[in-house]
């Protein structure tokens, strides 16, 4: 059994229901942030699932499904860049795990959030567990299902704006995107609060 299991296993005895919850996407320049809550069923175990950004792209998309299959219940939420804009990345991650959490259609015992920060106004007991995602399996899970939902949300993005490569960078701020924001300019997909961080850029903010 992984360690990730057995950090999950020893939260059961006092919490049965206990639901992992994390985000994806809060350092891009471009498209939503992703929140994701799930539970898992408690004789699962897999030893492949551990922190998203650790895994292979495939790797990850072969997890998704493995999870779906071995929860009793999952909820993803994107929360889009105008919100993120009025409310600041931190926040916005925040109220979509609150959110990917009340559309579990089941109350877990105990929530536990990646990070160090917790949701506002939680109705159900919450704990933030740094560096969750490599330490415990639900935590995981979640960083699986808000990663590949994500890069699924941002791949039909980049087909329809084929011209900004959002498949290679997946909205991250790389030289290659730099480059292609100072040529085609941004859309409403973007975070323009975002872009105060970066002065030579604001002219693109219309």
């Amino acid at each position: 059994m992984s360690n990730l299991y057995d950090f999950d296993k020893a939260l059961k005895e006092t919490y049965p229901i206990l639901c992992g919850a994390d985000e994806a996407g809060r350092g891009p320049l471009c498209g939503p942030v992703c929140c994701a809550a799930v539970i898992l069923k408690n004789e699962f175990n897999c030893e492949d699932i551990n922190d998203s950004k650790k895994l292979t792209e495939k790797k990850r998309e072969k997890l998704f499904d493995i999870i779906i299959q071995n929860c009793l219940a999952y909820s993803i939420v994107m929360v889009e860049p105008e919100v993120i804009d009025e409310i600041n990345i931190l926040n916005a991650s925040l109220q979509g795990m609150k959110q990917a959490v009340k559309h579990l259609g089941l109350t877990p015992d105990l929530l536990i959030v990646d990070g160090n920060k917790i949701p506002k106004d939680m109705e159900i007991e919450t704990k933030s567990l740094v560096k969750g995602d490599s330490k415990s399996l639900s935590i995981a899970a979640a960083s699986i299902l808000a990663k590949v939902s994500r890069d699924r949300y941002m791949q039909q993005l980049h087909e329809e704006y084929p011209q900004y490569q959002l498949d290679k960078h997946k909205g991250y701020p790389t030289k290659l995107h730099y480059e292609l924001i100072a040529e085609y300019g941004i859309k409403d997909f973007y975070r323009k609060s975002f872009f105060k961080k970066r002065p030579e850029l604001l002219k693109y903010v219309e």
